[in-house]
């Protein structure tokens, strides 16, 4: 499923990701049940942009975190890899994640695994309580209402309006000469 992935001596400037194909993906998106519009993941502290939902790769709700296939270049990615001293994941090399903007630790990436948790091998794992999200289009935003007058002008809508203009323009024209017309016929009946 994942590919491997080859940390840069400098980190700046780049973004990482995870080979998947799309129907892996597709499939995951499908199992998670997620109707939400795009998401947006920042840090927790700072809020500088970590990831999107387009590189979603799962969670594990155990252990209260979220899986990315791609982060942005906010995230700096450590050099030292150390075993993690946690019980669940006895022998896994990790290595940290950490804002790039606040220094913070968000959370880690595994570089070695046993079998049971092979999954997330290098994928991006982020701690949810170090990271907030934004749904992008979320239910709770609010549209002004415009009124007629302050709706906005499209293409289609100026040319109805400049076609009305000079249908007006014609009609006001021949109104005119009409009128004018009327005042000669008038001033020379006058004059008889």
């Amino acid at each position: 499923m994942a590919g491997k992935i080859k940390i840069p001596d400098e980190c700046s400037h780049k973004t990482y990701s995870v080979c998947e194909s799309s129907a892996d993906s597709r499939s995951r998106v499908e199992e998670d049940g997620e109707s939400d519009g795009p998401a947006v993941f920042m840090c927790g502290k700072c809020k500088l942009p970590i990831g999107d939902s387009l590189s979603w790769a799962g969670s594990d709700d155990e252990n209260n975190q979220i899986m990315l296939k791609r982060i942005t270049d906010n995230i700096v990615v450590g050099k030292e890899p150390f075993v993690s001293g946690t019980r669940k994941e006895l022998g896994c090399l990790v290595v940290n994640l950490t804002c790039r903007g606040c220094c913070s630790e968000l959370g880690v990436m595994y570089i070695s695994t046993p079998k049971k948790l092979d999954c997330k091998r290098s994928l991006f794992c982020f701690n949810v309580e170090n990271i907030e999200s934004y749904v992008v289009g979320s239910p709770g935003q609010q549209m002004p209402e415009l009124d007629r007058e302050d709706k906005p002008v499209t293409l289609e809508y100026q040319d109805t309006v400049h076609q009305q203009m000079t249908e007006i323009t014609s009609l006001a024209v021949i109104i005119g000469q009409r009128l004018l017309e009327i005042e000669n016929n008038l001033q020379c009946s006058s004059e008889k």
